[in-house]
């Protein structure tokens, strides 16, 4: 088959697609002079009255072509006409790829060796288009702008490639979805394994379109985007360059290719200017491994990672707003000795860390670290204490309960810890904890701590699916796992070299791949020093419950664990040798930070409603405990089975000081069951979230004094010694505003909180984009974090939780938050739990009240009509809004973890659906 010459075009009218932008460019190339089209916002931003700033130059991959890069080409022309940087984006189409030039080919389906176009071909392609727009503009002075490359598929590793051989031109570079180097000891992907499988190649990739198709798949594409992607691909002539982009794969290293991919590894590897990595988790081609590979190779890297995307990233979400963002970042952010300019382009993210966090929230100071002088070690006290023979800790999830003292939990740290090092592990090394809160997971945690490996804390409470997608965005180098883990932690191929918590024997090992175990490193002898991990090094990374999307990483560094450690000892008095109860997961492990003896009472961390009287009885008893920690849930069932408890249990709850409770807030009527089975405590409900866990306080009295005003939502208190509180109000389109108001400025208005502390995230793991938002503000120049969570501030300073930002309602009035209505219909008799969602056009939303029917009389469909009308004359009362329709519910989505956090975004779809006629019984 022949297929002939044909010169570069400019693409027909395509969707999203400015004609403007094409152009025509020939180059001298390393065979000749060719042509090709490319994308060119030059005269756009020229016709815009704009001059550019800075220059993106972009390459796609295979089978795509400059098309790929229109979105971002809209979004830099768009930010310069509303006054940002202007960026111009060229974006060649690569030689026989989308609109560019078509050379004559004699053979197919085996092309002749000088016929094929080989890597190095294309990385000088891209040289000769680039330098020659380059030498149009080079008496304007571009060389003063910054210049940043951006590719994907294989675009990616040539673009990285060609910015690490011209550093004295690139600022900065960004890849998505990319691949350096196949590991030997891994097999090629299956699908790309079975288009290079012999006849296979031709046939999927050029004499169809099946190789385009299967990409296309890959992405939330609309008919009309996989058609214009589709245009220059229509006939077998267009796609031979498809087939030679497969065939020129280097999947071992007898290719031809392969030294020239070793050298732009190598190069990549030396490449220190900043640099963003964005990935599409579902990718089945450029798996995990690619990903680590680029970071080991480009460690000052910022990563993004959208988990629902797949390959084609920047068509499933919004990629051109996040690289407009980090290029903010990177090249507009405040002058000082340490932050980047225009003369200067920015170093590596690691070295800006400091300086620069508030800009680009990516940096352990960006959470208000401490200094090394005012914080105190995490063991400090461990340390101290190591030859007191007092209980340390209690577990009840072992039978018989086992408690160790301090010594004891001394020397077991210290020898794990000096038994890890002998193993390889080292400081920074991320080790992923698949342990259930009680000794054996404190022993693993504090031993790490003690060494600067990075505990992962991903609870059972996800799921499956759920930790699979948060231990595999953690990337851990190392797993330790009871039996249940390992073998979720096989089965799901969770990345990491295992170690067992109790010996397996030798078949179970291989099985699972320990490689040794807790109980073997503990005899491991001491050193006479650990390493000393600085205490803005990164400690934890804790999994949020994922109940309002994917889980989130959030890192806490050595001096944010330390931070929090003293909020508990001076706000609740928490002091050495206190007896700590803690049924609420993440404080079971701060007992050792403060001295304090910990109870882990016999429950499962995805049950916390099973939870008994006599098991939090047991656990008082057993440490001597003052004060008791656990969730809503928790308390629920302690309170509805506290007849079980006989004399000298009663009387060991009676001897309980302080409860606290989180995860969710405490209605006054719990408050009052509680207080039933412990009456001499002091009951609190402290507000926080897995960023912050302690922001908000407020007792019994409080409660009752906030519920006799009559206020909407739930009362949560005032802001916590140290913690600085703001407001950011919320608009008629749902949105929180930048602007932060407080005091009397933000009394009684709608809108996000956002708190600063000592204590609050580092920041998001692999998200660069979620933590520069949500650590954007500079009020006072503190570090601030957006909390998502809404409400209003009363007169007296006190917080009042509304639900959650994504779940405003925006009606034709304004926006409502729903839990302050929530919680006005939860009082009504008939009526367990409720949920406002909002249904229709954002902006004219019609208020729908769902109620649960769990544990009442209420049937799913339609609430009767006597409690509709109660409920609709309280809402109008309270608020003037009227509720469009009441509709009781089969069940609510909840969270594992809190079994409190309701997933209104699936009530609004099945009350939406229900409302149009569908089942009431579907599932919601």
């Amino acid at each position: 088959m022949r297929f002939p010459a044909r010169p570069a075009t400019t693409p027909p009218q395509l969707p999203e697609w400015d004609p403007a932008w094409s152009r025509i460019v020939e180059a001298e190339t390393s065979d000749g002079t060719h042509a090709f089209h490319v994308l060119d916002t030059l005269p756009a931003l020229t016709a815009a009255g704009a001059e550019p700033a800075g220059t993106v130059v972009a390459l796609h991959g295979n089978p795509t072509w400059s098309y790929l890069w229109r979105r971002l080409a809209r979004a830099t022309i768009d930010a310069a006409q509303s006054g940002g940087r202007a960026w111009r984006l060229i974006a060649p189409d690569q030689l026989e790829m989308g609109f560019s030039e078509r050379l004559a080919h004699s053979s197919m389906p085996a092309p002749k060796s000088d016929e094929v176009r080989r890597i190095a071909d294309r990385i000088s392609d891209f040289d000769a288009v680039v330098s020659n727009l380059f030498a149009e503009v080079a008496a304007t002075g571009f060389a003063t702008h910054p210049i940043v490359t951006i590719g994907h598929d294989w675009g990616g590793v040539l673009s990285l490639g060609w910015a690490a051989r011209n550093t004295d031109l690139v600022s900065a570079a960004i890849s998505l979805n990319t691949a350096v180097h196949q590991p030997e000891d891994a097999p090629v992907p299956a699908p790309l394994r079975a288009t290079l499988a012999g006849p296979m190649l031709p046939a999927a990739t050029v004499l169809t379109d099946g190789f385009l198709r299967v990409t296309l798949a890959l992405g939330d594409l609309d008919a009309e985007t996989k058609d214009a992607f589709h245009a220059p691909y229509r006939k077998a002539e267009d796609r031979w360059a498809i087939g030679n982009f497969v065939a020129d794969i280097p999947v071992d290293d007898t290719h031809a290719s392969d030294p020239e991919l070793q050298r732009i590894g190598h190069d990549i590897a030396a490449f220190d200017k900043p640099a963003l990595l964005v990935w599409g988790p579902k990718d089945p081609v450029f798996l995990e491994r690619y990903l680590r590979d680029l970071r080991q190779r480009l460690p000052q890297a910022d990563v993004h990672r959208f988990e629902t995307a797949s390959h084609l990233v920047s068509e499933d979400h919004d990629v051109p707003g996040l690289v407009l963002d980090w290029l903010s970042a990177q090249f507009d952010a405040p002058t000082t000795a340490n932050t980047p300019t225009e003369a200067a382009p920015a170093k590596g993210s690691s070295e800006r860390k400091g300086a620069a966090a508030s800009a680009t929230g990516s940096g352990p100071a960006a959470a208000g670290s401490a200094s090394e002088t005012d914080v105190r070690a995490v063991t400090a006290i461990l340390d101290a204490r190591r030859d007191d023979e007092a209980i340390a800790s209690v577990d009840f999830a072992q039978n018989p309960a086992q408690q160790i003292t301090w010594r004891h939990l001394w020397h077991v740290t210290t020898s794990i810890a000096n038994g890890l090092l002998d193993l390889g592990v080292k400081p920074g090394d991320r080790v992923s904890m698949l342990v259930p809160p009680g000794n054996n997971l404190t022993a693993a945690l504090y031993a790490c701590l003690k060494i600067g490996a990075v505990a992962v804390v991903a609870d059972a409470g996800l799921g499956p699916k759920g930790m699979t997608r948060a231990i595999t965005s953690a990337d851990p180098q190392w797993i330790i796992g009871e039996l249940p883990g390992l073998t979720l932690a096989r089965a799901f191929g969770w990345p990491g070299r295992r170690i067992s918590v109790r010996p397996l024997g030798p078949v179970r090992s291989r099985m699972f791949k320990a490689e040794t175990s807790l109980t073997e490193l503990s005899r491991t002898p001491h050193r006479a020093e650990l390493p000393a991990p600085a205490p803005d090094a990164d400690a934890a990374i804790l999994f949020t419950s994922g109940s309002t999307g994917p889980a989130k990483g959030v890192r806490y560094t050595h001096a944010d664990i330390s931070a929090l450690a003293a909020v508990l000892t001076r706000t609740f008095n928490v002091t050495e040798g206190t007896g700590l109860v803690a049924g609420f997961p993440p404080f079971a492990l701060l007992g050792p930070v403060i001295g304090a003896t910990s109870v882990t009472p016999d429950m499962s961390v995805t049950k916390p409603k099973t939870l008994t009287a006599t098991e939090i009885a047991d656990a008082i008893i057993a440490g001597r405990a003052t004060m008791v920690f656990a969730s809503p849930a928790a308390y629920t069932n302690v309170a509805a089975t506290a007849g079980e408890l006989d004399e000298t249990q009663r009387e060991a709850c009676a001897g309980v000081e302080l409860v606290l409770s989180a995860g969710a807030p405490v209605p006054l009527e719990l408050m009052d069951a509680i207080a039933e089975v412990f009456p001499n405590a002091s009951i609190h409900s402290p507000y926080g979230m897995t960023e912050g866990l302690l922001l908000t306080d407020i007792d019994r009295d409080g409660v009752a004094a906030a519920d006799a005003t009559g206020g909407l939502g739930v009362c949560v208190g005032q802001p916590l010694d140290g913690v600085e509180l703001a407001l950011a109000p919320i608009d008629e389109s749902g949105e929180s505003a930048d602007e932060l108001l407080q005091g009397a400025a933000a009394q009684g208005r709608l809108g996000e909180f956002v708190v600063s502390a000592a204590h609050i995230k580092s920041g998001y793991d692999n998200l660069w984009r979620t933590t520069a938002d949500s650590a954007r503000d500079d009020l006072h120049g503190l570090n601030w974090h957006r909390t998502n969570d809404i409400g209003h501030i009363d007169e007296h300073g006190r917080v009042w939780l509304e639900g959650r930002l994504q779940h405003v309602v925006t009606t034709p009035r304004g926006p409502v938050g729903p839990g302050g209505l929530e919680a006005l219909i939860d009082a009504d008799a008939q009526v367990s739990r409720s949920s406002i969602v909002g249904i229709g056009p954002v902006g004219t939303q019609a208020l729908v009240a769902v109620l649960d029917a769990e544990g009442t009389s209420l049937s799913p469909g339609l609430a009767p009509l006597d409690l509709t009308a109660r409920l609709r004359e309280k809402v109008a009362e309270a608020v003037g809004h009227d509720l469009t329709a009441v509709l009781v519910a089969p069940e609510f989505p909840t969270d594992i973890r809190h079994n409190s956090k309701i997933d209104r975004s699936r009530l609004a779809a099945w009350a939406d659906s229900v409302l149009a006629g569908g089942p009431v019984r579907g599932s919601v």
